[in-house]
């Protein structure tokens, strides 16, 4: 009889999961085939365990995430928005995915708020405040009716989210994910998006965060990324308060989160055309983050990363906030190939 065993990496966050996650499928993963290029895959379903889920940013240089887009689109989540147009603003390709040019058939977000004709998360608040042992708290993002057998462009990858709170009186969320690209995914987009939803989900119950579970069906990575993709596992975490220059997350408001993000998102949509956002800290260190992209992607070289640096290096916001770093160094990566390309007489952006 074959021997089936699931797999579980247990990590900080997921700056730490990451280079397991990659060493993993280096060393065990198996060579298929995949409607978009080859892949390895682990021959068993994973699941990440992070202890500290709102430490969700990931720094490693080589990876270069995009911290906007990670940002922006938790918050277009929460919102419960699945309009294609604002996320092209950080990622040309994002019209790629839509099939119809102006929405996301499967917007996680969208689907959590208004999908199913109701809005999934204050009734798991709801629940979760009323009965602490409630184990029933099922948040749904797969339609049988829409999903299944359809060839589209966009369906859910992640199917649903579980919430329970613990013996510790902790909200522990856990993920189900069919196929589960751990560069873009899970260790990308998965760990902010779905963080965020559960540090949201937090603040709605009043109850702490506990740890954040992703079981990954299909744990895989394409072939031509994984073979370029090479990190140092001796780096230390620049969550650990035992490094010198270390970051912090700085945690949602408790009240008025849905006006506050709706806001956020207006002052962004408008292209910062509206001044006035919200003015708790929270707020403004995301919009800082959010203009420097707007300007990074608007003005023209050298003034699109200097003005970028200075709205981010602005007096009264937590200059080691993890979004605020990640966003500086960022912008610095690229300021440094634009100077690179300068000096070899190439043309301006």
């Amino acid at each position: 009889m074959r021997r089936c065993q699931l797999h579980v990496i247990r990590a900080r966050n997921v700056h730490e999961a990451l280079p397991i996650g990659l060493k993993l499928l280096r060393n065990e993963g198996i060579h298929r085939q995949s409607r978009n290029g080859p892949v390895r895959v682990y021959p068993e379903p994973v699941t990440t365990l992070y202890a500290y889920p709102h430490e969700r940013v990931v720094f490693w240089s080589q990876r270069d995430a995009n911290p906007f887009l990670h940002l922006y689109e938790s918050l277009w989540m929460l919102a419960g928005r699945n309009d294609v147009a604002p996320l092209v603003k950080y990622v040309d390709r994002f019209n790629e995915y839509s099939d119809d040019g102006v929405t996301l058939h499967g917007a996680y977000g969208y689907r959590w708020r208004k999908h199913f004709c109701m809005d999934q998360l204050p009734i798991i608040a709801h629940r979760l405040k009323h009965d602490p042992t409630d184990r029933r708290c099922v948040l749904q993002m797969w339609d049988v009716e829409d999903d299944l057998g359809k060839d589209g462009r966009d369906l859910p990858c992640n199917l649903t989210v579980t919430f329970q709170i613990n013996h510790l009186g902790e909200l522990e969320m856990t993920v189900f994910n069919r196929s589960n690209d751990i560069i873009w995914g899970a260790y990308g987009a998965n760990a902010v998006h779905f963080s965020m939803l559960q540090e949201y989900m937090s603040c709605l119950t009043g109850v702490k965060m506990g740890v954040y579970r992703q079981v990954s069906v299909n744990y895989h990575a394409y072939v031509d990324v994984l073979e370029k993709l090479v990190l140092n596992e001796s780096i230390a975490n620049p969550y650990d308060n035992q490094v010198m220059h270390w970051v912090v997350s700085i945690r949602m408001p408790s009240c008025d989160l849905d006006a506050k993000i709706g806001a956020i998102l207006d002052v962004v949509d408008s292209g910062f055309c509206l001044d006035r956002g919200p003015t708790d800290l929270w707020s403004m260190a995301i919009l800082a983050v959010l203009k420097a992209h707007h300007i990074w992607a608007t003005w023209a070289a050298p003034e699109k990363y200097t003005g970028a640096i200075e709205v981010l290096r602005a007096d009264g916001l937590p200059l080691n906030m993890d979004w605020i770093v990640a966003a500086e160094e960022w912008i610095l990566r690229r300021q440094a190939r634009w100077q690179e390309r300068m000096a070899q007489g190439g043309q301006n952006d």
